[in-house]
């Protein structure tokens, strides 16, 4: 995860592929659920910095990385596709009823989707980060984001610069002897 990015510009055709990256994650039930937009703006970008409160990392001594960043990719996500998905014939119970959601997988698919492009932009040769927004409905409305689809961050791509690392990477990193187990846990 890099905070500090150069100036230099992205080539478009890597934003795009990093941008496609997205939609290659896995998706139950083949929903496809995950929407993309990418930003690259600067006007955008710096309110997406402020809505992220951008002024309360730079007051804790990082770069100004968000508004900084020549890209940012907000991925978003909807329950809505996935119920409409589990609602055709192929995936409906025995019974005709939809099935129980154990787990929210619109959320791993996210996940999934995230991380896709976070190794598609080291794949370009550049660096990204994730962030959350404290306000994903003011994001959504600066977007333009349907109601029905819900954003879950932004990754902000760009060169990489140097920059502060998180207090975070100073915990110690778990190694599998502490939470790989095999056949049962513990």
């Amino acid at each position: 995860m890099v905070r500090n990015y150069t100036d230099d510009p992205i080539d478009e055709d890597a934003l795009a592929r990093i941008a496609a990256a997205a939609l290659r994650a896995p998706s139950a039930g083949n929903s496809q659920a995950i929407a993309v937009v990418v930003v690259t703006d600067g006007e955008i970008r710096q309110e997406i910095a402020s809505i992220a409160d951008e002024p309360a990392y730079v007051e804790a001594g990082f770069d100004p990385w968000i508004s900084r960043a020549p890209a940012h990719i907000v991925i978003s996500v909807s329950e809505k596709v996935y119920r409409d998905r589990y609602s055709e014939p192929d995936k409906l119970a025995e019974d005709g009823s939809q099935i129980r959601w154990p787990v929210p997988y619109w959320w791993v698919d996210a996940g999934a989707s995230m991380m896709a492009v976070l190794l598609a932009a080291v794949d370009e040769g550049l660096a990204a980060g994730f962030l959350g927004v404290h306000s994903t409905p003011d994001l959504s409305a600066l977007l333009g984001v349907p109601d029905f689809f819900h954003p879950i961050g932004v990754i902000t791509v760009g060169h990489p610069s140097p920059d502060r690392r998180s207090g975070s990477l100073d915990r110690p990193r778990k190694t599998p002897d502490d939470v790989v187990y095999r056949d049962r846990w513990g």
